[in-house]
């Protein structure tokens, strides 16, 4: 899961530095996410895990970091982390 995470973030994130240099809890929007790059990023994570964000999930602290995101891929998708 961290994996294809750090794929999505590499080509839809707009990040300022190698997302392979990132920490699980780095912040995302320190290194250059934008909102609107943070939209592509849900999107492909979407996509990528074939889930839907709701509306109370919509949150800027969703897409803050790789934690964040793979956490709210667990709750979307019932996964284990």
């Amino acid at each position: 899961m961290d994996d294809t995470i750090r794929s999505i973030l590499a080509e839809h994130g707009r990040l300022s530095c190698d997302v392979g240099a990132l920490r699980d809890d780095d912040d995302l929007y320190l290194v250059g996410l934008t909102s609107h790059a943070s939209v592509n990023v849900m999107l492909a994570i979407e996509d990528a895990f074939d889930v839907e964000f709701p509306d109370h999930m919509l949150r800027k602290t969703t897409f803050e970091s790789v934690c964040a995101i793979r956490s709210a891929v667990v709750e979307l998708t019932g996964a284990a982390l």
